[in-house]
């Protein structure tokens, strides 16, 4: 296939690809299998920045050291219903996924249980963790904040203090709702795909270095650099700062671990928690709440413009379904690294279920 042609592609053959890259980059063979199962469900999912964008990335850090291939975490500690490891730097998406494995069984005991990692690497995609603990009638609240990075100024302010800040939550119903959100208006890696592109934001969703409102996401590397508005934007960022400031909180806060010590590179500091929904008012009940609301919500009277009202998750689910049986449709922005991944590490790329091309010869 032309490098002019983006193309739909096997899950499964996704994986794979995936996972041989990461070990020819040096990662032992059973983390880098389930990093690779959490880069394609972004992918599924519809989070393209955050899925096999991601891969390429990930491969660098593990040449250059700055990502652990091997080892376990280290438990620092654990009162049962609260657990905190250090990360070591070991892959996020395979530490998270053993955390909730982890979480698990406390959960049903508890009925609660929170685990807490501080030296993560990246954790990719929060979405893509959800299914997991919502499969086990558990509702999941996964949190993260990055201590190396700084995009995102506090409401009022014009010099950068937090990342994004993304929070996302699993609620077992008839349809998962699957809530994906952050801090932030918008993400580091939707900034970086628009300005390399050339491209600006439909609305002001930054500012620049003297705080003047901007479409333009190239701000974000200028000098001095500007930044990522939090959530509510210049009229009522307020809300997305006081966000961010929980999930420091809940993460650099519980872990002992972030903003106010030295950066070690790009990372995560997680916070985890999965409540049993047996466990409190029990799972019927809880199934009957979280119905009848999504019920109300989406037989509720849509406004103009508006097809009908959805809930989280209903857009990410059907195109999961749909390219779990069709193809995975890669971002044009993507492919061309992949293959540049097949070269470098000879791995073949996966052949594509079908082509089309994206800009004419």
């Amino acid at each position: 296939m032309s490098r002019d042609e983006i193309g739909v592609y096997a899950a499964g053959a996704l994986r794979e690809f995936a996972e041989r890259v990461l070990v020819q980059a040096g990662m032992r063979t059973d983390i880098a299998a389930t990093v690779a199962e959490v880069l394609v469900e972004g992918d599924l999912l519809g989070h393209t920045t955050h899925g096999l964008a991601l891969l390429a990335p990930y491969a660098a850090e593990l040449q250059q050291g700055r990502m652990t291939n091997d080892g376990e975490p280290e438990v620092l500690s654990d009162k049962e219903a609260a657990v905190l490891w250090d990360g070591r730097r070991l892959p996020g998406p395979w530490l998270v996924c053993r955390a909730i494995d982890e979480l698990l069984p406390r959960a049903r005991r508890f009925g609660s249980a929170t685990l807490v990692i501080r030296r993560s690497h990246h954790i990719a995609c929060l979405a893509s963790y959800l299914l997991r603990a919502v499969e086990q009638d558990m509702l999941i609240v996964l949190a993260s904040s990055d201590p190396a990075g700084r995009s995102v100024a506090p409401f009022g302010g014009t010099q950068a203090v937090f990342t994004p800040n993304p929070i996302a939550a699993g609620i077992p119903a008839a349809s998962p709702l699957l809530i994906d959100i952050s801090a932030s208006i918008t993400t580091n890696g939707m900034s970086a795909r628009l300005a390399q592109q050339g491209r600006q934001f439909d609305e002001a969703w930054l500012i620049d270095a003297q705080g003047n409102p901007t479409r333009d996401p190239s701000v974000l590397f200028a000098q001095p650099p500007g930044t990522i508005l939090p959530v509510g934007g210049i009229s009522a960022g307020h809300k997305g700062y006081g966000l961010a400031l929980l999930i420091e909180a809940l993460t650099g806060g519980l872990g002992g671990y972030g903003r106010a010590d030295g950066a070690e590179g790009w990372g995560a500091t997680v916070y985890l928690t999965l409540h049993d929904t047996t466990g409190f008012g029990g799972k019927e009940d809880f199934h009957r709440q979280m119905d009848w609301l999504a019920q109300q919500c989406r037989e509720n009277l849509p406004r103009p413009g508006v097809d009908a009202v959805r809930l989280p998750g209903d857009r990410g689910l059907a195109l999961r379904a749909q390219q779990l049986s069709q193809g995975v449709s890669l971002d044009p922005t993507i492919v061309p690294a992949l293959h540049k991944l097949s070269e470098t590490w000879s791995v073949p790329m996966p052949s594509a279920i079908q082509a089309h091309t994206v800009r004419g010869a």
